[in-house]
């Protein structure tokens, strides 16, 4: 196999070819086919750094949703979860199982349950989100939901197993609509919560990105 020059590496990088000519590199779009495209390779806008306190807030305001009296009425999610599924997705580094932990175990003393119950569904989601983030990060935003889904569907089952054990009678097979509705509402969580990060759209020609 040929070997491409250091040289001309270097100039193809900083849109020029090796004699002198403008590359194509960094300036014309390529249309992948074959087995890029099989394998659903899209190209990834630039985002902003995330401000820590955004990222704290939004699950502080998913938790006081979570408090509403409508958090015991069928088909609808669990929002803490599904905000917990979203950083520990898009910032695993930042929100991990220790925040899980801490958010569950307030939940706990807001339902009067078995303390820890939800501490530790928090903590097993958190740690499901986790290991599959790079996997669901490859894949568009709508096609993310057929793996937030099994991850909410596994927490609540794990969670009417946990108060079933404690003598909790069985709530009904409609009261897993909640973790569905939660998956089918992950494109509108991933662009509420993308929107302070994205770039503008229009580019501006005399910066580099």
């Amino acid at each position: 196999m040929s070997q491409v020059p250091r040289r001309g590496r270097l100039a193809a990088l900083f849109g020029r070819s090796s004699n002198g000519r403008p590359s194509t590199l960094l300036r014309e779009p390529v249309e992948l086919t074959g087995a890029a495209a099989a394998r659903g390779y899209r190209p990834q806008y630039l985002l902003r750094p995330v401000n820590p306190l955004f990222i704290w807030g939004t699950l502080a305001a998913a938790f006081l949703l979570n408090l509403l009296p409508w958090g015991r009425m069928p088909g609808v999610p669990d929002f803490l979860a599904v905000a917990l599924i979203f950083w520990n997705v898009h910032q695993p580094r930042r929100v991990g199982m220790g925040a899980a932990f801490v958010f569950g175990l307030l939940m706990d003393v807001h339902d009067a349950s078995l303390f820890g119950e939800n501490a530790l569904v928090y903590t097993l989601l958190s740690y499901g989100a986790i290991s599959l983030h790079r996997r669901i990060l490859w894949f568009p935003v709508g096609l993310q939901i057929l793996y937030v889904a099994p991850l909410l569907l596994v927490a609540q089952v794990v969670l009417l197993l946990l108060r079933m054990w404690v003598g909790a009678t069985f709530p009904g097979w409609s009261s897993l609509l909640d973790s569905l509705v939660g998956a089918l509402i992950w494109p509108l969580v991933t662009w509420i919560l993308l929107a302070p990060q994205r770039r503008p759209v229009d580019r501006d020609e005399t910066r580099p990105l």
